[in-house]
């Protein structure tokens, strides 16, 4: 959890406060957090991080609304009458539903080998997503399926499904004790339970799906008063911003024009582009959602997607499961003490292959070893393979629009590895631009909700927005030598391909992350 307050006329950060979710693995494949613990880390951020602006002798009233930004597919049930979950949070990363995926997927293989990626299913054109354990439909269907407590509450009208943001706004805005039951439509469209063209839940999904429809929430804008917060320290201030996390690295990295691109690179990575009003739907296996929609008088925004499951992740890995490095960010220092893998290619599919495969029979491999291979060959390696599947999605959305990324505008904890930065650079031969401030993601909640019709502290108008800082890494090696490096790569992946039919996915027991973000505007 990650909470930060902004200036909201230089979009400066004034003060911020952290806190480290835990995350469980119950079985292979498993991934949960605890949404008590969620919530105790929110408030707690609230609190620790207004005691400071305290400290600096800022009045918190300055403070004119709140901001959420979030994991978009991770999913959560609870009771409205007791407040009480019902179950752990399932992580966007957990694969308990393989199964139930490959069922679907087999049966339109059976149906249909000629259809286009965006048509995969019956419904993959009111989505915009292939059927995948990534989604939060199957997470739900498989709750429903398999807790009693859920299957409880759903017969007696108990029961609330939602997102992040749903579950936080809920419980601060009143909980059982009237509080809003809400999610925004970039997040919505994650579900796949979501018609991205009439904006709302599509009862013919949810019928598909059997999800009961009275257990969601309601949809709105990205950019608009939900409710107030009910206690604490910020009490009576309107939450009125709500982003799923990619959704709000666009908005903070700016990228409001039709064509603008950016690549966030976190636990996964994840890259966007800006389609503007109309969806397009995808050809090379990326995902068309719901990038935006900033304010409920407002069209909505749309962006082609490309989702790769594990980047920082495999960073984690090689600190938790291996012990090559002792903490994240001594990778860049052993990485460049080679300064080359020496032939050695590194595919990080824990999780199998999210775009543009969508291969969940992938596993992870390295090839190339030698004797004279080390740690920090295996440390350059790792980096290489989140550059190298930055090209393939990269790669597959130029194909897409027609018109190829000039520069790459990049964000995200990662981007502090400037060995990263350059390598990603020379492997995609254009340049990378960096914002000095890399967590775009907590300012783009800032600005939606500082934008919110009734807050207004907050101008998205092209000449007021607020300049941010950037670095630019040229590519440094001829295309040749990226071309060649990239085709030893994509050879790489088709070794790690179906390798995997039937059993449950492998997923590293030693990764952490941050199930949220806050942010909070000040006025002047």
């Amino acid at each position: 959890m990650f909470l930060q307050v902004f200036n909201a006329k230089t979009a400066k950060v004034i003060s911020h406060h952290q806190v480290e979710i835990t995350q469980s693995f119950p079985k292979e494949g498993w991934v949960e957090e605890d949404p008590k613990e969620i919530m105790q880390s929110v408030y707690e951020c609230i609190e620790r991080t207004c005691e400071k602006l305290c400290q600096l002798n800022i009045d918190i009233s300055n403070i004119k609304a709140l901001g959420v930004t979030n994991q978009r597919e991770t999913t959560l049930v609870w009771d409205k009458e007791t407040g009480e979950p019902l179950y752990n949070a399932i992580v966007w990363l957990d694969l308990r539903t393989q199964s139930t995926v490959e069922r679907l997927i087999n049966k339109v293989r059976d149906d249909g080998q000629n259809m286009s990626f965006s048509q995969q299913w019956t419904y993959g054109g009111q989505t915009g997503l292939p059927i995948s354990t990534y989604f939060s439909a199957v997470k739900l269907r498989w709750l429903l399926d398999n807790v009693d407590e859920v299957q409880q509450a759903v017969l007696s009208k108990r029961a609330m499904f939602g997102t992040v943001d749903s579950w936080i706004i809920w419980c601060l805005t009143g909980g059982r004790n009237n509080g809003v039951h809400c999610t925004d439509v970039s997040n919505a469209s994650r579900t796949m339970l979501f018609n991205i063209h009439t904006m709302d839940w599509d009862p013919e999904i949810c019928r598909y799906f059997d999800v009961p429809m009275e257990i969601l929430p309601k949809v709105r804008s990205s950019s608009e008063i939900y409710g107030w917060m009910k206690s604490g320290s910020l009490a009576g201030i309107p939450i009125s911003g709500c982003l799923g996390d990619q959704s709000a690295a666009l908005v903070g990295q700016m990228c409001f024009t039709e064509g603008q691109a950016k690549n966030t690179y976190g636990t996964g990575c994840f890259l966007l582009r800006n389609t503007g009003t109309k969806p397009v739907m995808s050809d090379h296996g990326l995902l068309t959602t719901v990038a935006y929609r900033l304010g409920k008088d407002e069209p909505a925004c749309y962006a082609l997607e490309g989702s790769v499951a594990i980047a920082g992740a495999v960073v984690q890995w090689l600190k938790d499961n291996m012990g090559i490095v002792q903490s994240a960010s001594e990778i860049e220092k052993l990485a460049a003490a080679a300064g080359t893998s020496y032939g050695c290619y590194f595919v990080p599919a824990f999780s199998g292959l999210y775009a543009p495969y969508w291969e969940p029979s992938a596993r992870g491999i390295i090839c190339g070893l030698t004797q004279f291979t080390n740690r920090s060959h295996l440390a350059f390696a790792a980096l290489e393979a989140v550059c190298f599947q930055t090209r393939e999605i990269l790669d597959a959305m130029n194909q897409d629009s027609g018109v190829p990324l000039m520069k790459l505008q990049v964000d995200g904890g990662m981007t502090a590895n400037r060995l990263l930065m350059q390598l990603q650079a020379d492997i995609l031969c254009i340049p990378v631009v960096c914002p000095t401030m890399s967590e775009t993601t907590a300012l783009g909640a800032a600005m939606a909700a500082g934008a919110a019709k009734g807050v207004d502290v907050w101008c998205l108008s092209p000449g007021n927005l607020p300049l941010v800082t950037s670095e630019k890494y040229e590519p440094q090696i001829n295309p040749e030598e990226s071309e060649f490096r990239f085709a030893r790569w994509k050879k790489a992946v088709q070794k790690a391909m179906n390798w995997e039919m039937t059993e449950p996915y492998c997923i590293s027991n030693g990764m952490r992350c941050f199930a949220s973000s806050w942010s909070l505007v000040m006025g002047e």
